[in-house]
């Protein structure tokens, strides 16, 4: 809509105004996955993996005697299993997975559940009445992200500058083992010192234990390229807007002489909660 006294500014239209309002005002229930897969304490991480991985999703919610218990992420099996040197046929979910669950009511606006899983550091299972009806990870908070004010900060204050990075003739087996030791879910990939790709956690689940393939593969061969990136500087409605409409949960960030940094789903997730 363009100001009849001012030609040429634009101001936002009804319509606009009104879908910013709804999009501030969306609840848990209207943004959460309903289709929870889930696992039992018993079950091996090699399963469990394959799992994840056919179903291209970072986590099961575990089931013991019945009842949803506890959880087991992708971050579990890097950090605990690979990097611990711990066997995926003979270590059981059990001995690695994460309790209680987090629980969150499908009433509770979409910034107080961020707020809730910035607060206790994990995914979100909803709860309807004693029973489980959904569950909330950051890549679907960052799909509905208002362009409200706090949305509106800068991405530089909440990326990750110090970049791990690997050459392109690693194999996939180093790059789990370096993501599990270091407690983060991807690896840029260079070749000839310069950014080709990124490796994820999410690309060793779905490309590698869903298909039973070599982890003594190159990472070069296996990583996602090209680098989708974008400049240091937007907002982080606008990194939110890039990476849901490519559905990525990592983008790297550039300056004039290169890569300064990386910022994921959960960071903007963090931006939005302040």
């Amino acid at each position: 809509m363009v100001s009849p006294s001012k030609p040429g500014i634009a101001f936002p239209s009804v319509v606009d105004r009104a879908y910013k309002d709804y999009k501030r005002h969306l609840k848990v229930t209207d943004i959460m996955s309903r289709d929870v897969v889930t696992t039992t304490a018993e079950t091996s991480m090699e399963e469990a993996a394959r799992t994840m991985g056919e179903r291209r999703i970072g986590s099961l919610v575990v089931v013991k005697y019945g009842r949803p218990v506890a959880i087991v992420t992708e971050r579990d099996l890097l950090s605990t299993v690979l990097a611990g040197g711990l066997s995926l046929e003979e270590t059981p979910v059990e001995q690695v997975m994460s309790y209680p669950l987090i629980t969150i009511c499908p009433n509770t606006e979409i910034r107080e559940a961020a707020r809730t899983m910035i607060r206790k550091k994990g995914r979100l299972v909803v709860f309807e009445c004693g029973e489980m009806t959904g569950i909330i990870t950051a890549a679907d908070l960052i799909r509905e992200m208002p362009d409200a004010p706090e949305s509106s900060l800068v991405v530089d204050d909440y990326m990750t500058k110090k970049l791990i990075t690997a050459d392109e003739t690693g194999t996939v087996a180093d790059m789990a083992v370096l993501m599990g030791q270091g407690r983060i879910g991807s690896v840029i990939v260079t070749r000839d010192g310069s950014p080709c790709g990124i490796f994820t956690e999410r690309d060793l689940l779905s490309k590698f234990f869903a298909r039973g393939r070599s982890l003594d593969t190159p990472v070069g061969e296996a990583c996602s390229s090209p680098l989708i990136t974008a400049q240091a500087g937007i907002s982080i409605h606008e990194a939110a807007r890039i990476m849901a409409g490519r559905h990525i949960r990592r983008l790297p960030l550039t300056r004039k002489t290169g890569l300064a940094g990386i910022i994921t789903a959960r960071d903007l997730v963090e931006g939005y909660a302040k």
